[in-house]
């Protein structure tokens, strides 16, 4: 455990990611309400699908520039206004909220403009850490940051559902809101700090020449591009399940237990961190073409075992799997992205691989509300499991792909 934790030694770090471990608190929190406040408030999957597309649309379109910026600006002051944008939004959706005006329209919009502001920060943060740690401290600023984000959606659903119980669902969307301002004073440390990694500020080529660099990389590279569509496929099947269907699966199966909806959502960080903890363990990690894409098949066996008609404590074993071998397969992919991806591309790179991981995921929202609605959400979660496998093991077939050590 202790070697684990070896990044916190480089203080810069550790202040970025106490405050990234809050605001991810926070965000599962708000997510968690937001869920139960669309069910109660609409009754409709379709509506609940609708918020997570208006999430995730504008982040696929800005990415690609969001990336090109973060290699080409200094990445705190990006981060930095992202997270007063955030504390804006969250503190305009409470207050809406608190007056009991909220509307499913504003959370379109609120919906829309965090898409619009993650599009620049995530790619900034990606970027960001291996200029606050050296090489050989990676792995631990990789795992922490891990950890800080399964701590939140164990937390954040535990305190939402506390605060649903309780009728305070305005107050969770305000806690949401507070965690960015947090989040911000974190930054404020870092600001003056060299970016090493990022292109030199005389480099000649616009933005646009910028993004092309970074597709032309990425389509270069068989691994690289087999392995993002390969996210881009089973993040549809695997998330429409997982945030459209799963509060209908707890509201049909088990009469709208809140506190079952609660327990789900913590089992699957809870695997996160489990898996986490085995691979911050290894000193050495090999054939990992094979743990990454075992990882996502594994993932798919915990996804269709949550449509079969099991009693709660076997749902809450197979999610913990889920989020244990999802663990594994990502934190593998994110140590190959940054030992292989030069520093002055990353931001392009990691952009590109988020955008793969996003851009279907509206239609995958969309699909799951519409699945879950016509046929429940126990089948919609059985069908989306088995694609996952599916797509997995054919992708294994090429060679580029088992050849990742």
């Amino acid at each position: 455990m202790v070697t684990i934790l070896r990044a916190l030694r480089h203080r810069p770090f550790a202040v970025l990611w106490a405050g990234q471990t809050i605001s991810r608190t926070g965000d599962y929190l708000y997510q968690f309400a937001l869920a139960w406040w669309v069910l109660e408030t609409t009754g409709s999957a379709t509506a609940m699908a609708s918020v997570l597309i208006f999430s995730f649309a504008p982040m696929i379109l800005f990415l690609l520039v969001g990336g090109a910026a973060v290699d080409r600006l200094p990445r705190v002051p990006l981060m930095l206004a992202s997270d007063g944008g955030r504390l804006l939004i969250g503190g305009l959706v409470a207050a809406l909220a608190f007056a009991g005006s909220l509307q499913i329209w504003h959370v379109y919009v609120a919906s829309l403009l965090f898409g619009f502001v993650d599009a620049f920060f995530q790619p900034a943060y990606m970027a960001m850490v291996p200029d606050l740690v050296p090489a050989e401290d990676l792995t631990s600023a990789n795992a922490l940051t891990s950890f800080g984000v399964q701590g939140g959606r164990v937390l954040g659903p535990a305190i939402g559902a506390a605060l649903i119980g309780l009728g305070g669902t305005p107050l969770a969307f305000a806690l949401d809101a507070g965690s960015f301002g947090i989040s911000a004073l974190c930054l404020l440390p870092l600001l003056g700090r060299r970016q090493p990694s990022a292109a030199a500020p005389e480099a000649p080529a616009s933005i646009f020449q910028d993004i092309r660099q970074g597709i032309g990389t990425v389509v270069g590279t068989p691994w690289l591009w087999i392995t993002i569509l390969v996210f881009t496929l089973t993040n549809v099947t695997l998330a429409g399940p997982f945030n459209v269907a799963l509060p209908f699966l707890v509201n049909d199966r088990f009469s709208g237990n809140v506190t079952y909806l609660g327990w789900l959502y913590a089992a699957f960080p809870v695997g996160y961190v489990l898996g986490g903890l085995w691979l911050g363990r290894q000193r050495t990690v090999r054939q990992r073409g094979w743990l990454v894409y075992g990882g996502i098949a594994i993932a798919g066996l915990g996804m269709a075992s949550l449509g079969l008609p099991l009693p709660i404590g076997a749902l809450l074993a197979a999610a913990v799997f889920n989020g244990a071998a999802l663990e594994i397969s990502g934190q593998i992919w994110i140590n190959l992205l940054q030992e292989r991806i030069p520093g002055h591309l990353l931001g392009r790179v990691s952009s590109i691989d988020m955008m793969g991981s996003y851009v279907l995921l509206p239609l995958g929202y969309a699909l799951a509300g519409w699945t879950t609605n016509a046929w429940g959400a126990a089948t919609v979660c059985l069908v989306g499991g088995g694609l996952t496998m599916a797509v997995a093991a054919v992708a294994l077939g090429h060679p580029a792909v088992r050849a990742l050590s």
